[in-house]
């Protein structure tokens, strides 16, 4: 399991989603994200269909997953 913590564009509060990580500022799952993008989802279709998220946000959580998978692999 990643550990999001380290990403500023996501939080975790016990009142939002029981403490499921979320985008900072919303209440949409960052899971959601992934979800979408191996449904075969484009970045652009993600930001149309939850508006409140911004594409800097995307692009941090992708970045900071990519680096998570390069620390964990090397």
């Amino acid at each position: 399991m990643l550990d999001w913590s380290g990403c500023s564009a996501v939080e975790s509060t016990p009142l939002k989603l029981g403490g499921e990580w979320v985008f900072r500022h919303s209440r949409v799952q960052v899971a959601s994200l992934f979800a979408n993008l191996e449904g075969g989802a484009t970045v652009d279709e993600y930001l149309e269909w939850f508006p409140g998220i911004q594409r800097a946000q995307v692009n941090e959580v992708l970045e900071y997953a990519a680096n998570s998978l390069r620390t964990t692999a090397a």
